[in-house]
């Protein structure tokens, strides 16, 4: 169930580990956001969060075959719509 329980759009922070969502949007700013496209992310490309970090920070998405570890504030930016 993702974390996020108000009206606001969710992120990919929002979510928990063993959930997955498809990307609608990056928010992220100039160089954050130049290199989540150059790892993959980009709109309507499906992900899933793997694990989150025993102090939770950062985590682990899974993008077709590759394994990419995010900060939390990074992940922040990722605007998502959950897939279940």
């Amino acid at each position: 169930m993702p974390r996020n329980f108000g009206h606001s759009p969710i992120t990919l922070n929002d979510l928990t580990p063993g959930r997955r969502a498809r990307i609608r949007q990056l928010h992220g700013q100039h160089a954050v956001r130049q290199r989540l496209m150059d790892l993959g992310l980009r709109p309507n490309i499906e992900v899933l969060l793997v694990r989150s970090a025993p102090l939770d920070d950062p985590i682990q998405i899974k993008l077709g075959t590759t394994h990419i570890t995010l900060r939390r504030h990074e992940a922040a930016t990722i605007e998502v719509a959950h897939d279940g």
